[in-house]
């Protein structure tokens, strides 16, 4: 079977994904020394283009990796990466767009003053986009028992870096059990977040979320939420610290990412949780897709 087709730009050279690019010597291959970034499109804009480059730029000061190019520049070369992946397929539709950044490559050690110079590939495929039926049923959770999330004295959540065993094994271990997704605690034992997603909880009408300091990304979807999304409709807010023993509480659960935005949840192991019509997720969720609407109307400069 031909694997589906994903517009690839390493360092400004356009090609196809499915073809090799980069050095063996590559930092990023060799170590996950490297950071990224994935934005979407809505209705052909691309969204939230500021608050994900600022964090993009937050990442490469923590780890202390010079960035190789200018905003200006990396928009330049997402325009031309999603247009040359829309000439190729014929593709409308929302686009996903993954942007790498690894610290170069240089001689094998972990020294990174071997690494020569920063650089980047862009990937461009279409935006993955939950099933009617997932959408209508929710997802499937469970707590991961095996492991927990890596600390932010460790490895800090809150860096997009390359580095994703911790989250990968701890999704397998869901999936194991016939999960959609997992959810990982830390070592305090409070509740973090998914392997790709922030989560959120209704308790008594308000969504509560859990902290940064318990360990988790600062999400953009998670921050919007929280900021004016949830207030335009009316439903409050609370960031809170959050164990196992919370849930019975919780009336409802959904999951906050880039590609999914607002993803309802129907079950956390044995614990059910309301979904479809009607309820503060579904409101939720029409509310952020209103909100990025708006905002890619608001910025025509951003097409793609």
């Amino acid at each position: 079977m031909t694997p589906p087709f994903i517009q690839a730009n390493t360092n400004g050279r356009l090609h196809s994904a499915h073809e090799a690019s980069i050095t063996p010597l590559s930092r990023g291959f060799l170590y996950g020394d490297a950071i990224y970034e994935v934005w979407r499109s809505y209705d052909g804009g691309l969204f939230a283009w500021e608050e994900h480059f600022v964090r993009l730029e937050a990442s490469a000061r923590s780890v202390y990796m010079e960035l190789s190019f200018s905003r200006a520049t990396i928009l330049g070369e997402i325009r031309r990466t999603v247009a040359a992946f829309r000439t190729t397929t014929g593709f409308r539709g929302d686009v996903y767009v993954r942007l790498q950044v690894w610290r170069g490559a240089g001689p094998i050690g972990l020294d990174t003053a071997l690494a020569d110079r920063a650089e980047f590939v862009l990937l461009v495929q279409p935006c993955p986009v939950p099933s009617p039926e997932k959408l209508r049923t929710g997802l499937s959770l469970s707590l991961a028992t095996s492991l927990r999330r890596n600390p932010i004295e460790s490895l800090s959540p809150a860096w997009k870096t390359g580095n994703a065993l911790n989250a990968i094994l701890g999704l397998r271990e869901a999936r194991a059990r016939g999960a959609d997704e997992v959810i990982m605690l830390n070592l305090r034992g409070e509740v973090t977040e998914a392997a790709v997603a922030n989560v959120a909880f209704v308790r008594e009408g308000v969504i509560v979320t859990p902290p940064l300091e318990a360990g988790i990304l600062s999400g953009i979807t998670r921050q919007l939420m929280l900021g004016p999304v949830a207030a335009q409709i009316g439903i409050p807010t609370k960031v809170e610290v959050l164990t196992p023993a919370d849930f019975p509480a919780m009336s409802e659960c959904f999951l906050l990412s880039t590609t999914r935005d607002v993803m309802p949840v129907a079950s956390l192991d044995d614990q059910k949780f309301r979904v479809g019509e009607g309820t503060v997720g579904a409101r939720l969720k029409a509310a952020f897709g209103d909100y990025a609407r708006d905002y890619v109307r608001r910025h025509p400069e951003l097409a793609v």
